[in-house]
């Protein structure tokens, strides 16, 4: 199997705290051209084989504000059934190691199978993941496909610590654009975030959601990823 992740060098301890703090303090944290261009190639074209039997979605999920899904998914128990490659890279040792370095915490695969990894696809004008918060406290996004510019759409908007959803309409939500190869890390349960609308016809959004938890956090109960991937 190619190297899916790029060779991430020890930093000294006194970087390693300040991008800590800086995740813990923002909610988020950019990991720019963490796939390799071959792990890049093998995970788009294991998405390319998984979408031909994800499900469209199109509804508003009322346990979040009534916020609107115009996306195309697929849940993680199918993820687990039909790939390996996939699986194998949410539970690899690297992976992991990173993921604790950056938030002071080791990670650990989250209970539900249906959750720990998923395929969220954009692909449509106007397609969106609208405002939420997830079950449990950590999301690791790779980009597979991504628009090329921010007017495009399918931008990241967060907002960290947030009260409820309507932060994001606060004017103080964030909008962050990413391209392929590269990851974000989310404080996901605790930042209030979304995707903006696809703007164009033609434009494609692809991303696999690595979600895990901690055994400090007790994860939330709500009903919002067996009503998207189930």
């Amino acid at each position: 199997m190619p190297a899916l992740m790029a060779r991430i060098p020890p930093v000294p301890q006194d970087q390693a705290d300040a991008t800590r703090h800086r995740f813990h303090s923002d909610g988020y944290l950019p990991l720019p051209g963490l796939l390799t261009a071959d792990g890049l190639d093998a995970l788009r074209e294991e998405a390319r084989r998984l979408e031909g039997i994800a499900r469209r979605r199109d509804f508003t999920m009322a346990c979040m504000d009534g916020s609107p899904r115009h996306m195309t998914t697929l849940g993680g128990q199918v993820i687990a059934r039909e790939s390996r490659l996939i699986p194998d890279l949410y539970a690899d040792p690297v992976l992991l190691d990173l993921l604790g370095s950056l938030t002071g915490e080791r990670p650990v695969p989250v209970p539900d199978p249906l959750e720990r990894h998923v395929l969220n696809i954009l692909h449509r004008k106007g397609d969106t993941h609208g405002a939420h918060t997830d079950d449990y406290p950590y999301a690791l996004v790779l980009f597979l496909e991504a628009p090329e510019t921010p007017a495009d759409g399918g931008l990241l908007a967060h907002s960290p610590r947030a009260a409820s959803l309507s932060d994001l309409d606060a004017g103080q939500a964030r909008a962050v654009h990413h391209r392929p190869g590269d990851a974000y890390l989310l404080r996901s349960d605790t930042t209030a975030h979304r995707v903006t609308p696809l703007t164009r016809s033609g434009v494609r959004r692809t991303v696999l959601n690595f979600a895990y938890t901690t055994g400090s956090v007790t994860p939330r109960a709500t009903p919002s990823a067996r009503e998207l991937y189930a």
